[in-house]
């Protein structure tokens, strides 16, 4: 990465891009305007603007009377609930960041984010869809010998309950915040290895989740449901629930991504916009097949997360009766997505177009030189959201950047028509079979049109002829197809002959990372069994 064009970048996105305000600068514009409007709504219980300004106010006295300075950094692992967003913003406010811990880790990763970040704190829960965060904090310390400050929510016998820090008591200094400052450390949403440290200044944050709140036509009247978690990028800002915040509209909580809580959601609270991946989607769809909510008030739902066969998002917009909006993103870096005014074809065959006029992309192949647009290659960016650094990490500096500063995606994509963009899924996916280069999105896509087929996974098998054999992996349905049925299937649609699946297996359900998506590693390891 060449110094001297990185500190140009943050020159001119601080010019020409960037608001000169922090997160909590923001908080406290928004409780002016909003003041009275409903913000949060958690369970059985609204928050207006000025209502979550004040609870945030409180939980940030508690937080300085406690010695929390500016720059200390605190695990953060609660799901989705009024406490998430009143805690968020009360750190934030103060300079305190907060390393967000996805509720599905466990000691492996939050042992390996302390010692990584050297935190002074963990907020959390103190148990959660029965398993007890509580036990596992206190192995971590018992471990470590960290002297660990905890606060949970719920009952506790060893620690601090979270409500203690809740003081209207105010502290007499608070330290001044710069915009350009770390707000916030998000976890990197691979699928693989332990997760990276994302940082993202005040004003990269804020950027990112006002710019796609525009782009998703929210405003005042906007209801959305975080039926994520928040705890994900994509539901936390893209626009989620800060750019939900920021244009006045309410945020409703869905405690557990469930379609027995979201559907019932929808339609209590009118909720006009969410987001789910595919698989939560599908769930959605097959729920609602035996129930009769109303859910007409949503007029949008987007979906990210991993790659969308056309045919499941043609279902997904009819079985809603809304628009479909697709989203591509990391916790490091661009966004891209569908506009509100752009065509069926367009939101439901391609992931749309860069988010930010500001935005750089580049699709290149494996030497790093540019393809011509509708080829394939790995997609690189940088822009005024993207990260220009990993948090203490010089190799991953060293190693996901080029001279020019773009970021290495890993991803394999292709720039279209009209400047719309299209993922089919990582570069290290691709299956090399014989030295036929073989995309699994390809297969999987073709496959998903057999009524009998619900969903699928391609996965390269390690072979000592063919270099990788296709195996197919098959959730469980009504009907078991054979491998010579689901080759005959393909060869039927026009498939190569090298791109014939060589294994199939089915499954009862899919083995899941940590941050919800199909562990393809473990299909891997299953097969080789």
């Amino acid at each position: 990465m060449n110094l001297e064009i990185k500190r140009q970048l943050i020159n001119f996105y601080d010019k020409d891009v960037w608001e000169h305000l922090t997160v909590g600068e923001h908080l406290k514009m928004w409780s002016n305007t909003y003041a009275d409007r409903v913000a949060v709504v958690d369970e059985n219980e609204e928050l207006t603007y000025r209502q979550l300004k004040d609870e945030v106010d409180c939980y940030a006295n508690g937080l300085l009377n406690q010695g929390f300075c500016k720059g200390d950094k605190v695990l953060f692992q609660l799901p989705n609930s009024k406490e998430f967003i009143i805690i968020l913003f009360a750190m934030m406010s103060i300079g305190v960041i907060p390393v967000i811990i996805l509720m599905g880790h466990r000691y492996s990763e939050v042992k390996g984010i302390l010692n990584k970040t050297n935190a002074k704190a963990y907020i959390g829960i103190n148990r959660y869809l029965g398993f007890s965060y509580e036990d596992m904090v206190s192995n971590i310390i018992e471990d470590t010998k960290e002297d660990l400050q905890v606060y949970l929510i719920g009952e506790t016998e060893k620690y601090e309950k979270l409500c203690t820090l809740r003081q209207n008591r105010k502290n007499k200094f608070v330290e001044e915040l710069e915009y350009k400052e770390t707000a916030i450390f998000l976890l990197s949403g691979g699928t693989t290895g332990f997760p990276k440290l994302i940082p993202n200044r005040h004003c990269e944050f804020i950027y990112l989740a006002k710019e796609l709140a525009n782009v998703t036509d929210m405003n005042e009247d906007t209801v959305y449901l975080a039926a994520l978690p928040m705890s994900h990028k994509f539901a936390l800002c893209c626009p989620g629930m800060i750019g939900t915040l920021s244009k006045g509209g309410k945020v409703v909580t869905c405690r557990v991504s469930s379609p027995d809580e979201i559907i019932p959601l929808i339609e209590e609270q009118e909720v006009s916009i969410m987001a789910l991946v595919p698989t939560l989607a599908n769930m959605c769809i097959e729920y609602l097949k035996n129930d009769d909510a109303d859910i007409s008030s949503l007029k949008y739902i987007q979906i990210g997360g991993s790659v969308l066969d056309s045919n499941l998002a043609k279902k997904i917009q009819e079985e809603f009766n809304c628009k479909l909006l697709q989203l591509y993103g990391m916790s490091e870096s661009l966004i891209t997505c569908s506009r509100v005014l752009d065509d069926d074809y367009d939101r439901l065959h391609t992931q749309g177009k860069k988010l930010s006029e500001f935005d750089e992309a580049r699709i290149v192949d494996e030497n790093g030189k540019e393809v011509p647009d509708g080829d394939f290659g790995e997609l690189i960016v940088r822009g005024p959201y993207t990260i220009l650094e990993y948090y203490d990490s010089s190799k991953l500096n060293d190693t996901q950047f080029t001279e020019e500063c773009f970021l290495r995606t890993g991803d394999r994509a292709a720039k279209l028509y009209g400047d719309n963009y299209k993922i089919v899924g990582r570069v290290l996916e691709m299956i090399n079979r014989a030295g036929e280069k073989i995309v699994p999105s390809e297969l999987e896509n073709i496959l998903l049109t057999n009524k009998n087929i619900r969903e699928v996974q391609i996965v390269g098998i390690p072979d000592e002829t063919l270099g990788e054999k296709i195996g197919v992996f098959i959730l469980k349905g009504s009907t078991v197809l054979t491998l010579r049925d689901i080759r005959n299937y393909l060869v039927e649609r026009g498939l190569a002959s090298f791109k014939l699946p060589d294994e199939v297996q089915y499954v009862d359900q899919w083995p899941l990372t940590s941050v919800g998506k199909v562990d393809k590693s473990k299909l891997k390891q299953q097969m080789i069994k």
